[in-house]
């Protein structure tokens, strides 16, 4: 059922995907692109990303977890999105757009790191992340 489901989720090309979180503070300070598909996975993940805050539930059994981390930016004004993911050949490609702020953009003197997690209907086979255009907003 879950393969009929993911066929129907990719056949249009890239599909949209229901956000789990996304923002600008995320405690993984490294760049990492990642993809979980068991609930120990999940919480350490999670724990890594947002200290002792509850994880979100998810039901591992028809779903996993893809996340990107930019890790640590020096301002604000960056921002990333998963904007769709898409069955190529034998893989299931995560895309994402990374934002960066404009050389004339007005932006908060802080470190950041900006992150988004998405849930996707489960898939067994190899996961590629690509980015995809972005640059300043």
């Amino acid at each position: 059922m879950s393969a009929l489901i993911l066929a129907v989720f990719m056949a249009q090309g890239p599909a949209t995907v229901p956000t789990v979180a996304q923002g600008p503070s995320s405690g993984v300070e490294e760049p990492r692109q990642v993809v979980v598909r068991s609930r120990a996975e999940w919480d350490t993940l999670w724990k890594s990303h947002a200290g002792p805050q509850t994880a979100p539930a998810v039901d591992f059994s028809t779903s996993m977890v893809a996340a990107v981390f930019l890790g640590t930016r020096p301002t604000g004004g960056y921002r990333v999105e998963i904007v769709g993911a898409r069955r190529e050949d034998d893989a299931l490609v995560v895309e994402y757009v990374e934002r960066r702020p404009g050389a004339d953009a007005i932006v908060t003197q802080v470190l950041t790191s900006p992150f988004h997690i998405v849930k996707l209907p489960r898939f067994n086979g190899p996961i590629r992340f690509r980015r995809s255009g972005g640059g300043a907003p």
